[in-house]
């Protein structure tokens, strides 16, 4: 399985959109500050996600919520819960 994520700084605020086989794997590297993108905003939680049969389809998602419709949709996802 692949998987689509959505991360928010418990220092800045900010929110990354990533895609991963393994979210808690992934969690843990951007929270000893391996990635140098998201290294400022130490730590971070996982808000969201979502699980794909096939990698391109989990990329494909994470492209989409880097864009601003994308952007609006996790802003009602995570005003929303559920």
């Amino acid at each position: 399985m692949f998987y689509l994520y959505v991360l928010r700084s418990q220092k800045t605020g900010g929110l990354y959109v990533g895609s991963t086989t393994d979210v808690e794997k992934r969690l843990q590297r951007h929270n000893r500050g391996d990635a140098k993108s998201t290294r400022h905003g130490v730590p971070w939680a996982a808000l969201h996600t979502e699980s794909f049969i096939t990698r391109s389809e989990a990329v494909r998602r994470e492209r989409y919520y880097k864009t601003g419709r994308g952007r609006e949709e996790i802003q009602r996802l995570l005003a929303n819960p559920g």
